[in-house]
């Protein structure tokens, strides 16, 4: 399992993503998850969760349909970022297809979903989560988030605090938070964590960082929320019997 976040807010994209991968407790590994694509006028990060190798696969054709000059459509081509989702799904459902006799025989799933996000010049910046079938939904301005992977622990942080006029910086802790509460409460999602802030109009990554759990960036700003926490809860309010 994984856990990969997109967050689109008034001036730009955070985005983020744990690189654990696993198969049984005694396969654990790392592997980015996060794919970061500049191209001349356009700028798209993808995001994956899912079966490793369908990822790849998938990953792979997009990369290899921009080396290919005769090829119809690419990322290079499409004229909006839900034409790119569109493009990036049906790629993924191809690719499940031809994964999926092999693996389902050995009770394994072939699906994967992604995360798209970016701007292309003269459009607006926006994030697209692809679901397996190939479809995709944007964010919304009361919902500027989207989640792939394991995405229950670290919901509550994003529905409390986020907005579409939070500040970028903002939003990167709140994404921070957010995968710290999932690996306390998954092993299967673990570090190093990637954070990558977009600045609207700008057509390039502004930040990019990689984390492990002892980076003091990180470290910090756990401790804090940790300790903010337990201050709230000290906080409330006391029952009658308590006098």
């Amino acid at each position: 399992m994984t856990y990969c976040l997109a967050i689109r807010t008034e001036t730009g994209i955070v985005f983020a993503s744990d690189s654990r991968t696993n198969a049984g407790v005694d396969h654990i590994s790392t592997y980015s998850k996060m794919n970061i694509f500049k191209l001349p006028g356009r700028l798209f990060v993808i995001l994956s969760a899912g079966n490793l190798a369908t990822t790849q696969a998938v990953i792979n054709r997009v990369q290899r349909d921009l080396e290919e000059p005769e090829s119809a459509l690419s990322l290079a081509t499409v004229k909006h970022i839900h034409d790119a989702a569109k493009y990036i799904g049906k790629i993924n459902v191809q690719a499940q297809t031809e994964h999926a006799n092999p693996l389902e025989r050995h009770g394994i799933s072939a699906e994967c979903s992604f995360i798209l996000g970016g701007q292309i010049e003269g459009g607006t910046h926006d994030i697209q989560l692809i679901y397996p079938q190939g479809n995709s939904i944007s964010a919304s301005s009361s919902t500027p988030y989207l989640q792939i992977g394991e995405i229950k622990y670290g919901k509550p942080i994003l529905d409390r605090v986020l907005t579409a006029q939070t500040t970028l910086e903002d939003a990167a802790r709140c994404a921070l938070v957010s995968l710290d509460s999932t690996m306390r409460s998954n092993i299967s999602v673990g570090p190093p964590v990637e954070l990558s802030i977009y600045r609207k109009d700008a057509l390039e990554i502004a930040q990019h960082l990689s984390l492990e759990n002892d980076s003091p960036e990180y470290v910090a700003i756990k401790d804090a929320w940790g300790c903010g926490l337990q201050q709230a809860f000290d906080q409330l309010p006391r029952f009658v019997w308590e006098g």
